[in-house]
């Protein structure tokens, strides 16, 4: 059963100009601890490619507190929720501290979508309950459909806002 649909939609240009306002503090912000190593990884090779990456996953995080109907009110943070890539590509969630133990406790699994283009960074995110073919965070691992499981050694939970 749907449980919840979120979509966020951000000009790229925006999160540049927060970025340097904060002098880089805004992907500190809103980024967990793998999430970060994906954006210096990538900003590294390519800024733009950072920059997108930081704008998808800031896009995902708004999709996806639309989509459990908190918004950003606790427990849902920045931090608590990070989208990362399984093994196929496919990004997927994982969430910590207690917003892992408020998404359990409703039997929350999600999709989630992500787009970017030169401008435009795009995110969708369904929450279903009851069902078992999406990625469901238990535990600190992500259950992938297939059976796979990734672990997830984040128990982040900054409360700040962007």
């Amino acid at each position: 059963m749907i449980y919840g649909i979120g979509t966020d939609i951000l000009q790229i240009d925006r999160v540049t100009g927060v970025m340097e306002r904060t002098r880089g503090r805004f992907a500190e912000k809103v980024l967990g601890p793998q999430e970060m190593a994906v954006y210096h990884a990538r900003r590294a090779r390519v800024p733009a490619r950072g920059l997108a990456f930081l704008a998808t996953r800031f896009a995902a995080k708004e999709a996806f507190s639309k989509a459990i109907g908190l918004g950003m009110h606790w427990p849902m943070t920045w931090r608590a929720v990070q989208v990362l890539n399984g093994p196929s590509g496919k990004p997927v969630v994982r969430c910590s501290g207690e917003l892992e133990a408020w998404v359990q406790a409703r039997g929350l699994t999600f999709h989630v979508t992500l787009t970017d283009e030169r401008d435009y960074a795009v995110a969708f995110v369904v929450a279903e309950q009851g069902a078992g073919t999406a990625t469901r965070t238990t535990g600190g691992k992500s259950i992938v459909p297939g059976g796979s499981h990734t672990s997830d050694s984040s128990t982040s939970s900054d409360p700040g806002q962007a």
